[in-house]
């Protein structure tokens, strides 16, 4: 599937600069009438499943619906091919793998953290496309320095630098308005062990 990206490389905003690329969002990357056909047709072609995770002496649901497609399985949708397609323009990296999160309203959220950076190909970013309702994006420094919140529209990419990381953390907090449901790709290069 041949998509036309809607933005050109200047209409991008650097949120944090580092020598690997620092973290930038890119608004309006496809049209959201064709990412609304996208989140309906993932919303029901994924296996979204649950986690629990151990937090302060005891377990807790996880507050989103969550799923992973390797992009080479036959099975992969072709919404997220398209996707795939949009971000390799946008930002260019061997990207293997996309984690699906499903945030059914203003209750699901994921603490602030950064990514895991052990099994993440060396220099690959982590590229995150996203559908369905606006939700803001936290972004902090980790040793003190500005913050950032930035609202992660349909259509929208924003890429952070493996070296990003180690200096910043990010997540998606709770709203305490209604919100309408979100799915975010994130797409990383995982190394296959």
């Amino acid at each position: 599937m041949n998509i036309q990206l809607s933005l050109l490389a200047d209409e991008a905003v650097e949120l944090v600069h580092d020598a690997d690329g620092g973290i930038r969002y890119y608004p309006g990357c496809v049209a959201e009438d064709l990412t609304a056909q996208w989140f309906v047709a993932l919303r029901e072609l994924i296996a979204w499943h649950s986690e629990q995770r151990p937090m302060y002496d005891r377990i807790v649901d996880v507050p989103r619906l969550m799923a992973s497609v390797t992009l080479n399985d036959p099975d992969c949708p072709p919404c997220l091919k398209a996707a795939h397609e949009v971000v390799q323009k946008v930002a260019p990296a061997p990207y293997n793998r996309v984690g699906l999160n499903l945030y059914r309203d203003q209750h699901d959220s994921v603490a602030m953290h950064n990514d895991r950076v052990h099994d993440l190909a060396e220099g690959c970013p982590i590229a995150i496309f996203s559908l369905g309702a606006t939700r803001d994006m936290l972004i902090r420094a980790k040793r003190g320095g500005s913050s950032h919140r930035i609202a992660l529209a349909p259509g929208s990419v924003l890429v952070m630098s493996h070296a990003s990381q180690y200096t910043h953390d990010h997540g998606i907090p709770k709203c305490s308005q209604p919100q309408g449901p979100r799915i975010s790709l994130a797409f990383r290069g995982r190394i296959t062990r």
